[in-house]
């Protein structure tokens, strides 16, 4: 007698647990991690602040029209995070075309944004998976 009790009232244990992780809110995209639209423009500002404060990289953004490259690139890290924004840019091989971006001028832009992202209080498991998203654009940027 007493099993068919433990029987039903593990069944219905499981059915509460499982009914929880139904009404758990869905995997947050990057985007809403990376704090939404507000988020992603704020981490485009400081790393843009940042690139203007390196004397490895600021010359080679000097002759830069700032506001359309800070809107670029706000729309490029939100549509690589999986936000509703749509990257209107040239790809990165004709954005870069020409220009002879060197390991060292690419990895201290990284940093600027890895920087601007702690400034900001971004989670570091947030910054690796948007890092891991940009990523494959570097063989793209480098070189060309």
């Amino acid at each position: 007698m007493g099993r068919p009790i433990v029987s039903v009232f593990c069944g219905a244990l499981v059915a509460l647990a499982l009914a929880g992780c139904a009404a758990q809110p869905a995997h947050r995209t990057l985007y809403e991690d990376l704090g939404g639209q507000k988020g992603v423009e704020a981490i485009v500002s400081e790393m843009l602040l940042k690139v203007a404060d390196d004397r490895r990289i600021s010359a080679a953004f000097a002759a830069s029209n700032l506001t359309r490259l800070r809107r670029l690139l706000a729309e490029q890290v939100c549509a690589v995070a999986d936000g509703p924004c749509k990257y209107t840019g040239y790809s990165m091989v004709e954005s870069h075309r020409g220009m002879e971006v060197t390991e060292i001028e690419f990895n201290a832009v990284v940093e600027a944004l890895i920087y601007a992202m702690e400034d900001l209080k971004i989670a570091t498991p947030t910054q690796n998976r948007l890092l891991a998203k940009l990523a494959p654009m570097r063989d793209e940027i480098i070189y060309r």
